[in-house]
Order: structure tokens, then sequence, then C-alpha cells
């Protein structure tokens, strides 16, 4: 039987406090320090350091709880911004923070520490990865059954891959490192970006068999993730292959994607949630998109039949020992109204979305024009799911007690960037933990790594690039017909530049995709020409010259890597 743990209370708070050099990881005090810059500072060895399998399984676990902090950035870690959209077509920088922006293409460069952040953050990954997988296989370590330790190696594989994946995506071809490193090395070589690629499909190919189609606790690894990602990763190879000549081979990589979201999709496990559900069900407000984002609404063994694999967010063990276990979306993505607006709108609470302090701000096309004319109406463009009405709470404000105009808060450029409409998915009206002396900062719900229709959206990219327009269109339509939307998109809406999926990712996805992900792996000039098109200040378009698809390889790796050297990509 495959053994499951409450993650609940545990996964988060295990400390991997036993071990050992490995290519970017060393022992606890040691465990962040940067790929391909370690050096060996501990007796420690994966022969002596693992005695049992659950230490094994607190390897796998530390992974689970490093992606968790990369996803819900608790530390509000700037390079997390920016793995997360900040600089790209939806995500910008408010006034107040102009300092961390993104887009200004006269100061980016590959020594910016962001590429050199996000290059190691999943290279870290990688070495826990190879940690555990190394250990599984010690002769010393008796599992409780075959399937345990078969689960046990699938999920370390799946963040292997999961970690490739992502860097072929920003990067493209990358060292493909899959021991554990035991001496420094300096001797790295680049794969292409279709090895890299390929690599994580074979490892996700691997193991998909031996993950469970669903787990007693939320959480933990299943089948569908390997399966979803498997559908990004045929459509990534497939689009790359195009891009270097060879149509048959990504035909068949189109073909390939399309089979695994296929699977996903229509495969009985995972279903869109079209009807009303969960702990708030009965309230009269509400609709079912707003459903997916309230506390314990989230998980597949919520009833949500959508979640694909979640971020787990404990309150408890919050308050006790894991200060990382929470969402900071409401301060982290939240408007500024008492800076922007003082005169109409002040304070922290409910009725401005809680205590926000805006570290990054919504494009205006993530704002207003992703929803004008026939694309307005639409679920998730409603005021339950996208709250736009403010009513003043300043009493000399001409405005108090009403909705204060838009005109009004968009006074000026900067404070623009202050105010803007308020997602479901970074605000709630119940706060939890206000009692205990938390104020309106943090979401204490989980949130999703993978949803059923970021599945649908990549199926429908293979399929139009496959020349199925139709069968795109009809995918796009699944969501926009659970929306509720007027408007149905048809074949010649499925243009070329792929921005009517592009838009409903947007509509769909916002506050969850990583974006810089979606743009980069689509290649052409797609990522740069929407970011001259959106950006919300005026740098990128001033600067933003080059016509680059992919992030730079970080100099402090081509540095390090003094035996080989490492190619930097076009246009850096």
């Amino acid at each position: 039987m495959i053994k499951n743990i409450k993650m609940k209370n545990s996964i988060y708070i295990i400390s991997l406090c036993v071990f050992l050099v490995v290519a970017g990881t060393q022992s606890c005090k040691k465990i962040d320090d940067d790929f391909l810059r370690a050096t060996p500072e501990t007796f420690y060895t994966v022969d002596n350091v693992f005695s049992t399998s659950a230490q094994v399984d607190q390897a796998v676990l530390s992974i689970y709880s490093r992606l968790r902090d990369m996803w819900a950035n608790p530390d509000e870690q700037n390079w997390i911004f920016v793995f997360r959209g900040n600089g790209s077509d939806i995500f910008d920088v408010p006034s107040i923070r102009r300092a961390n922006q993104f887009n200004n293409y006269g100061t980016i460069n590959a020594n910016n520490s962001n590429f050199d952040s996000t290059f190691g953050a999943w290279y870290k990954i990688i070495a826990r990865a190879n940690l555990a997988i190394a250990s599984a296989e010690l002769p010393n370590i008796t599992w409780s059954s075959p399937q345990d330790k078969a689960y046990t190696l699938a999920q370390a594989r799946f963040f292997r891959a999961f970690a490739y994946r992502n860097l072929g995506e920003l990067f493209g071809g990358v060292p493909i490192v899959t021991d554990v490193a035991k001496a420094a090395r300096y001797d790295y070589k680049r794969s292409t970006r279709v090895e890299t690629y390929q690599y994580a499909i074979d490892e996700l190919l691997a193991v998909e068999k031996d993950l469970p189609d669903i787990t007693a606790v939320g959480g933990r690894l299943v089948k569908g993730a390997a399966q979803h990602n498997l559908c990004e990763l045929y459509l990534a190879l497939g689009t790359q292959l195009a891009a270097d000549g060879n149509a048959t081979g990504a035909q068949a990589a189109f073909t390939s994607s399309v089979a695994y979201g296929n699977k996903v999709i229509d495969g009985g496990t995972f279903a869109l949630m079209k009807d009303r559900f969960g702990a708030r069900k009965t309230e009269t407000k509400g609709n079912v998109y707003w459903d997916l984002y309230q506390e314990n609404n989230v998980n597949y063994q919520d009833g949500n039949k959508e979640c694909i694999w979640a971020i787990q967010i404990d309150y408890a063990a919050y308050r006790a020992e894991d200060p990382r276990s929470k969402l900071p979306y409401s301060r982290a993505y939240g408007p500024v109204f008492r800076n922007g607006s003082p005169a109409n709108l002040g304070g922290t609470l409910e009725d401005v979305g809680g205590r926000g302090i805006s570290d990054l701000t919504p494009t205006m096309y993530v704002r207003d024009s992703v929803y004008t004319t026939k694309w307005s109406t639409d679920m998730r463009n409603s005021e339950i799911v996208f709250r736009r009405t403010f009513l003043g709470n300043i009493p000399t404000s001409a405005y108090y007690g009403i909705p204060v105009p838009w005109s009004v808060l968009y006074d000026t450029k900067d404070d623009q960037s202050l105010d803007y409409p308020v997602s479901c998915k970074i605000a709630t009206d119940k706060y939890t933990g206000l009692a205990d002396g938390e104020n309106m900062s943090n979401l204490f719900r989980d949130d999703y790594f993978i949803r059923l229709p970021e599945t649908i959206l990549l199926r429908a990219e293979a399929k139009q690039r496959m020349g199925d327009k139709a069968g795109a269109a009809a995918d796009v339509n699944l969501l926009r017909a659970r929306a509720q939307c007027n408007y149905l998109v048809t074949a010649s809406d499925m243009d070329d530049n792929f921005q009517t999926i592009l838009d409903e990712r947007t509509r769909e996805l916002i506050y969850e995709e990583c974006r810089w992900n979606t743009l980069l792996r689509m290649g052409s000039t797609i990522a740069v020409d929407r970011i001259r098109k959106y950006a919300f200040w005026p740098e990128a378009q001033a600067t933003l010259t080059s016509k680059y698809n992919l992030w730079p390889i970080p100099q402090t790796a081509i540095d390090a890597n003094k035996d080989v050297k490492l190619d930097q990509n076009p246009g850096w």
C-alpha cells in the first residue's frame, strides 16, 4: 500500500538537517548554496546519512516545501515575483516600487540577480531530487513494500523532470545533472533545449505508472500531475522542433501533447466545476469560480475535481512552527488605495482588499482591455470575482459611502499604478486569524500548482499548432461556457500569434500561471511583442530592442564553469 502522510500538519515543517554535499545542496546549514558554486564542507555522504525509508521521504518532503515557497513567496522575494510574472505582459511594479522594475532593458543583462536566483533555485530542486533518488537505492534502506519505494522514487523523479521543464522553458538547453556531486565540478555542458525537454519527458514517462490516480490527503503528487506536465512538455518540444525546421517531429510531439491532455481532461478523474460547491456554496453571494478560491475548497479531497495538484497551507502549523505556511497575497498583490487615493479611500480592511502594499501591479491589459467589448460578459469579470466597486470611506470625500469612480482613482499614472481591481484569488471577506492578532495581509487557504483549465488551454494550443483551429476553439469554449460568457470563440478567432489563447489564459489563470514560462515557451517574438504592447511603464517600449525568446544563462554560472565554456543565449 502506498504510504500517505497527513501533509497539512507535517509536509512543510520537516527540516532536512541531516546531510551531505550535492550539486548546490550541503548540510542543513548550507542547503541553499548555489549550483556550480558549492564547496564541500561536511563529512556526511549519501552512504552514511540515510538509514530509514522515512528519512528518504523527508528528502522528498523538503522539495514540496521548497516549491511551496517558490509559488506562495512567503518572504516576498523579488526574484520570485519575477519568476511569477513581473515584467511580463500581465504584471509590472507600482510607482512606490520602481526599483524592482523588470522591464527596463537598459539595466537588464545576464548579471541580473533575478536570473541567477531562478536558475539556482531549480538546480537546488534537482539536487534534492538526486539526493532522494540515490538514497532510495541504498542497500541498507528497508521499504514497507515495493509500491512504497516506487512512489517515493516517482515523486523525486517527477520533481527532477519538473525542474528541467522549467529550466528548458526559461533558459533553453541546460546542463543535465543526474547524480549527487561528491566534489566540485567546473565542466558542466549545456544540452540543447530539445534534449532538455526530452530528458524531462523520459523521466515522467518512466514514473507515470507509479503515481496514484488520487491520494487520501491533499498535496501529494498524482498521475494527473505527470500527465499534465507531459502535455506541456510535448507542446514545448514540438514548438522548438518546429522552430528548428523539424516539421515531422513537431507534429508527432503535438499529437502526443493532445494525447496526454486527453488523459487528464477526459480520463474521468478530473472535471471542471460547473455548480456551486464547498464550504460557502449556500451563501447567496458568489459563483462557482469564486468557490474555487475559498478556504477548504481547493483540494481534490474537498470535492474540487479540477484540482490536480495543490500547495498545502495550514494555519495551525503557521501559528505553531511554520511561519512560511501562508499566502501573503493580500499584502503582496493588493492595491494601496490609501496612497493612490487618500482623499477617498483609506485603511487596510476588507473594504479595500486588505492590507495591500502592492509588490506587483496588474497591467491595464489584465485589468481592463482583456475584458473589453464582446469579452466583457464573463463570470471571471464579475464583481464577486474581480472587484471593481469601492465605496469611499473617508468622511470628507465627495464619494463617501458611494462608489469612487475609476476616473478619480486613475487621476495620475502613479495613482493608476497603486489603485486597481481586487481578485478573489488575492483577498477574502473572511480573513482567518484576526482574533489571534493577524491582520489582513495573508490568506490561509491552499492554492493551486496545477488546475484543470490550464491543461485544457495547453491542449488547445497543441491542437492549434497541429492546424486544428476548430478543436482549439472548442477547448477554449469549455472554459468560456463554464464562465457563462456571452461570446464563444470560433476557429477564425484562433490567430497565429496565439493571442486568443494567451488572453484566455489571462482571464482564467491570472495570479496562478508562471507567465514567463508561457511566453518564452511559445517562442518567436511573442514575449517581446507583448511586453512592448502591455508594459505599464514606458521604459519597456523605449529599451526593449532585442528579439529574445529565452532568458540568459546567468553570467555567474558561466564564470564558475571554468573548464567548459557555457555558451550564452542569443540576444544577451
